[in-house]
């Protein structure tokens, strides 16, 4: 969604270290909030309540804060096509995959070209240059995570479906990012929430109506990591997302995403004592060291 019609500063370095921390932190605590929704309903059951509940919550939010809503058809149309590429192509693509038999270590990988290819298309698309310093630490970035999914990456599964609808995955969320920068940024983070989701669940409603809605166990346990999904990811970490992609270079920024895998690879260390072994650790570092690259004047 879009960040609010204050002004914006030109597209340039990450210079405040608050919000691309929160963003890593957040970004990488969905992959352990999905962990704990497996199992208690079917991967697109979720998504479909994910995208009802939070135009549940935001409805009264907006109406109670009279927030704005576009003030063309076109502008809404520009939100509701980043709302089907990040929530419905992205999610869907990822969780698509997943259902498939794509390991989960692969599928952290295929994202993690993200950075890469958004770089190789801002340039035509944006006008935005990519220094050699940057490439080097973008390449460096995607050594140090496969170094963190190393002992996590396996090829033998079948359905190799699964690994097409992970490259869908991870084309949506780039997608989603270049189309964000170009054709959005100035509409009500509230109004656009509902914009998004309102399209993502057109979308995923007759797939998931397709393959059934299945059975849901309504545990706590489940009701717990639906909660985080809904008001801190989906909610919060969606929108700094887009607020972030508006004010920095779209490169600078994806880069961030290298920092997830390292960061989920602690939090799985803490949270499910998940081995964290010396080549994990080398290749956290480099992965650091990567985005410092990327994003340093």
């Amino acid at each position: 969604m879009s960040a609010p019609a204050a002004p914006v500063a030109a597209p340039g370095p990450l210079t405040t270290i608050w919000a691309p921390t929160l963003f890593v932190f957040l970004w990488a605590s969905g992959y352990i909030a999905a962990k704990y929704t497996i199992g208690y309903a079917q991967p697109f059951t979720i998504l479909l309540l994910r995208f009802g509940i939070v135009i549940g919550v935001m409805a009264p939010v907006v109406v109670l804060g009279r927030a704005p809503w576009p003030r063309s058809w076109r502008e809404a149309g520009h939100v509701a096509v980043v709302g089907v590429l990040l929530q419905a192509v992205y999610l869907g693509g990822i969780y698509a995959g997943l259902e498939r038999g794509v390991p989960a270590g692969v599928m952290a990988l295929i994202m993690a070209l993200q950075p890469i290819i958004t770089a190789t298309l801002v340039g035509p698309l944006l006008g935005e240059r990519v220094t050699l310093r940057q490439w080097l630490g973008l390449l460096l970035g995607l050594g140090g995570v496969g170094l963190v999914l190393a002992n996590k990456i396996h090829f033998d599964f079948d359905g190799w479906m699964g690994l097409f609808f992970s490259f869908i995955a991870v084309s949506g969320i780039t997608a989603a990012t270049l189309y964000q920068k170009r054709f959005c940024g100035e509409t009500d983070w509230r109004t656009g929430t509902i914009i998004q989701y309102l399209a993502a669940a057109a979308v995923t409603a007759p797939i998931t109506l397709a393959e059934g809605i299945g059975t849901v166990s309504w545990t706590p346990t489940f009701l717990l990591a639906l909660a985080w999904i809904v008001f801190v990811l989906a909610v919060g970490t969606y929108n700094l997302f887009l607020w972030l992609i508006h004010r920095n270079a779209a490169a600078k920024l994806t880069s961030l995403l290298y920092l997830v895998p390292p960061m989920t690879a602690l939090a799985g260390y803490v949270a499910f004592g998940e081995t964290l072994g010396p080549l994990s650790l080398l290749g956290m570092a480099l992965a650091a060291l990567g985005v410092y690259a990327v994003v340093k004047k």
